[in-house]
Parts: structure tokens; sequence; C-alpha cells
């Protein structure tokens, strides 16, 4: 993947090791504020990206806040580019959580051919493509390598939101997120069998709980919001991405030992 080598150092390494996180301050967010308050907790607290509605402004306040690349999400490819020319380093068509209560639902036909239209019209800039849960999970990974195949960089995975956990406490946090650690893992034994190289990011209902559950399932990294741009100081908003930071560490302590004795 040419792309990769595209995004910033930091960004890149992150992948690599399977350690990505990246703070979701929503597509449907544009309130000015809201969106600071998340990139600020997002740099402070040790994340690696920051995935911001599609709109220049939010990604030059984005940056000015973190310090960090940003993501800009839309399912509109025409809006794209002023973002990328603002500083984004990452385009991202979806997520699609925030259309369902409106019943807006997306399929793999536009998914694919929204795809299609982004890359003809900025061949040269990273692209993700979220794939909507609604879809099975053979066909989430069947569309998940058609995707691949026209030369998406990333994909990523969904469905916390429509998840309805029957418990509470890390059971309930655990059966939120099984929809998307169920695609996760569907996707990456597909790509396993395929050799195909993409790497899947984790999103949609996750939290410290089943983060490292995301990567033993596949994921190259976690893409989290709602437990973040739901609350309303910066302190709170801090100490949730430090968290979620340190929910990584068995894991890099796991690998670090795995390549001791290798």
């Amino acid at each position: 993947m040419t792309r990769l080598n595209s995004l910033p150092t930091n960004l890149k390494k992150r992948l690599e090791q399977k350690a990505l996180l990246k703070i979701i301050s929503g597509l449907s967010n544009f309130e000015k504020r809201s969106v600071e308050m998340v990139a600020r907790a997002a740099g402070k607290g040790g994340a690696d990206l920051i995935d911001v509605a599609c709109d220049p402004s939010l990604v030059e306040l984005a940056i000015k806040a973190s310090g960090l690349p940003i993501c800009v999400s839309a399912v509109d490819p025409k809006l794209f580019p002023p973002a990328i020319e603002a500083g984004a380093s990452i385009m991202e068509i979806g997520n699609f959580d925030s259309f369902y209560p409106k019943g807006r639902f997306f399929d793999a036909k536009e998914v694919f051919d929204l795809a299609l239209q982004t890359k003809k019209l900025m061949k040269n800039v990273f692209l993700s493509v979220t794939i909507p849960h609604i879809l099975s999970l053979d066909l989430q990974a069947q569309l998940a390598l058609e995707l691949a195949d026209i030369g998406v960089d990333l994909i990523q995975t969904e469905g916390g939101t429509s998840a309805k956990p029957l418990s509470a406490g890390s059971l309930g946090l655990i059966e939120k997120a099984s929809p998307t650690l169920a695609a996760v893992h569907t996707i990456s034994q597909a790509f396993k069998q395929n050799e195909c190289m993409v790497p899947v990011l984790c999103a949609s209902g996750m939290s410290s709980v089943t983060l490292p559950m995301a990567i033993a399932s596949g994921a190259s990294g976690v893409g989290v919001g709602s437990v973040v741009n739901k609350l309303t100081d910066d302190i709170s908003m801090l100490a949730v991405v430090r968290t979620l930071r340190e929910s990584f560490l068995p894991i890099d302590n796991f690998t670090k030992a795995q390549n001791f004795y290798s």
C-alpha cells in the first residue's frame, strides 16, 4: 500500500504495531466547542488520530487543539477536497451510525460506488471506508474484499449503536461491542485467506474493556466516539482517552515479549 507511506510517521507506525487509537468527534457534530474539547483531550490523552466531520474549519480547529493528524468523515465525496486542503490526512466514507435512527441505510453497492467516486476525485489520498453493519457478516467480508481490490487503504467496522446490551457493567460493554468485534474477526479472516494486507479498524460501541478484544480479533486499531464525545468537561474526556491509551499496554507488553523470545 503506497498510500500508507503518505501518512504521518507515527500514524503509520501505530497501524503497523496494531495500536492505533482514533477518537471520533462525530460525523454529524459541527459544534466547534465540542470538537475542540474532543480534539484537546485526544491530543493530551495519547490518541493517534482524530475523526471530525468533513468541514475545513473543523479540520483547522482540531489540528490546532490537538497537534494530531485528522481524518474527515462524510458520505458525499465532493466534501473531501476542501477538507484535505485544510490539512486532513485521511478521508473516510462513514461511519453510518448517525443515519440509522433517521431511517437512512447504505447498501453494499452504494458504499462501493461512493468509494469509487472518492478515489477518482482524490486518488492519491489515504481512504478509509466503513462497512455497514446492517449487511450480514459474509456480505461485509465480501464488500471489504471488493473495496480492497479497488485500492481502499483502510476498512472500518461498526455496529455498536444498534446493539441492545442486556447486562450492566463489563458484560454489557462486551454485548454492545459484539457486532463490531464479530465484523472485525470475519473481515480479518477473509483478508488473511485472500492474502490481503489492508488494515482493519474496529469502531462503534468500543470501550477500554473491549479494546483488547478488538486487537485480538484482528484489528490494527480502534475508533472510539460516544464514550468521549458525549462527555461535557475536559477532565472527564481526558481521563477516558488516557484509559483507552493504557488499555493497549498489555497488548504492547505481550508483543514485546513475543519479539524477545522469537
